[in-house]
């Protein structure tokens, strides 16, 4: 017998559109990560856990949580997981039950389905049962620390396989001028998009922008490219 949602303690929040309701399934490090994010950017979370203690911590902070199985699609159906455009599988120590949510998850046809994958076959499964974006966590952190060794990055972001952005110091060699005389794209192959000047915050960067001691750029282009920039600093 399927086990049957067990409703807890639930915020009042104002009626929205589904677009700004998401269900976020498995509330460990990075489920409960997310849905506490979502909920500070204004969204409406439903979140689910087959772990009783996860959903009684989370209990006050999102707007519903419940205990369930979501490996069972009747049991999403009870729940309303058909109702949300948007779905966050963050299940990441039972790779079946990862699997098995986001299939019934696509069955009942939510157009939005993001999925949790700790290795590479795992989230190759996913996109093929229905996961429409599969996010590798724990591959991407230890990428991202790995580039800040040696301290001349300041952070990292990869937006795709062969392009990123990048903070960094502006290189010595770059001070006192305009970003328009320095030509970085054609001689490094990087675009500043931003910079930090001093204590100042962000600001866009244009082509009369003058670089300064002390100012942090976010830099974008191929990632070998960013990476050999900021070595500059």
């Amino acid at each position: 017998m399927a086990d049957h949602p067990r409703p807890h303690r639930s915020r009042p929040g104002l009626q929205r559109s589904k677009s700004s309701q998401v269900l976020v399934v498995g509330l460990g490090r990075f489920g409960s990560a997310v849905a506490l994010e979502l909920t500070e950017l204004g969204f409406e979370v439903l979140g689910v856990d087959t772990d009783a203690r996860r959903v009684q911590k989370l209990s006050d902070e999102l707007t519903h949580v419940l205990e369930a199985d979501t490996t069972d699609p009747e049991v999403l159906s009870q729940i309303g997981a058909r109702d949300f455009e948007n779905a966050v599988v963050g299940i990441g120590s039972d790779i079946e039950a990862s699997i098995l949510t986001v299939a019934a998850l696509a069955d009942l046809g939510v157009p939005n389905i993001i999925g949790k994958a700790v290795t590479t076959p795992h989230g190759r499964i996913l996109e093929r049962v229905g996961a429409d974006t599969v996010v590798y966590p724990e591959h991407e952190m230890g990428r991202r620390v790995a580039h800040l060794v040696g301290g001349s990055i300041l952070d990292w972001f990869q937006l795709d396989a062969n392009f990123a952005m990048v903070e960094t110091h502006a290189p010595a060699e770059t001070l006192g001028q305009t970003l328009a005389e320095l030509e970085l794209r054609a001689r490094y192959g990087v675009t500043v998009v931003c910079v930090k000047p001093g204590d100042a915050g962000f600001t866009y960067a244009t082509a009369d922008t003058v670089l300064e001691e002390g100012d942090v750029l976010v830099v974008a282009g191929p990632g070998k490219e960013c990476e050999a920039f900021a070595r500059m600093s």
